[in-house]
This record gives structure tokens, sequence and C-alpha cells, in this order.
């Protein structure tokens, strides 16, 4: 078993848009003055809930990546699970943050739930099927 530093990398990478999604939180509470909640504004709720969808998905997938990186898993599937998690967690702010049924809505947060949850049933299916 070796370390998991493929995974580790995009981890690093995904903590710093974790880093940059949690600062558009707090800028947004200081300008609306929302100490608890979103004060009504939309942008802070979904600045909000951009920031909990990542924290919701991605230390689990990462954490099923990582192991199944320690298991032998190639190289080359762990850069395209931990490439698609960081695309997917790309995309959805960029559709959070725009109008509904727009174009950039679509793509944006419908993509990249889509690939998170691709990723999720990809990752628990590979780990079940390497340990039966």
């Amino acid at each position: 078993m070796h370390q998991p530093s493929i995974t580790s990398a995009y981890l690093a990478i995904l903590a710093l848009l974790y880093t940059v999604l949690a600062v558009q939180v707090g800028r947004l509470r200081m300008r609306d003055r929302a100490a608890f909640g979103d004060n009504g504004s939309l942008a802070l709720r979904s600045a909000i809930r951009a920031h909990a969808n990542f924290i919701e998905y991605v230390p689990i997938i990462t954490l099923m990546v990582a192991m199944l990186e320690m298991s032998g898993l190639a190289a080359m599937w762990v850069h395209l699970l931990m490439g698609a998690l960081l695309l997917s967690r790309l995309l959805h702010p960029l559709g959070m943050y725009a109008a509904p049924n727009t174009l950039q809505f679509r793509i944006g947060r419908m993509g990249g739930i889509t690939i998170t949850l691709v990723l999720l049933l990809a990752c628990a299916l590979t780990i079940l099927a390497r340990v039966i």
C-alpha cells in the first residue's frame, strides 16, 4: 500500500477552491449584515449553498479515491476521478451564481452535480467490486 499522493495533490487544489467559496460567503455576510442565515439575500443564499454543496460531496469522494489509490488503482484512473471531481466543483458554483434556466445555470449547476453524483456512484461501486 502506498500514500495517496495524487489524491493529496488534487485535494490541496480543492482546498484552495473551498477557501474561495468560504471567503465569498464571509464577504457577502459582511455586505448584507447577515451574521446568521441569508438575511433575504439571494446572492448570499447562493454562496452559502455553493459552499455547503462543496463540503457535502468532496470529503466522501476524495476519501474513496484515496482508498482506491492506496489499494493500487492505476494512476490514470486516480487522475481521471480527481480531475472530474475538480471540474464538477468548479462548474457547480458557476451555475449557482447564474440566473435560473440560463445556459450557464444548466451547464454549471446541473453539469456539476451530475458529474459529482456519477463520481459518487462510480467510486462506491469500484470499491465494492474490489473488496467482494
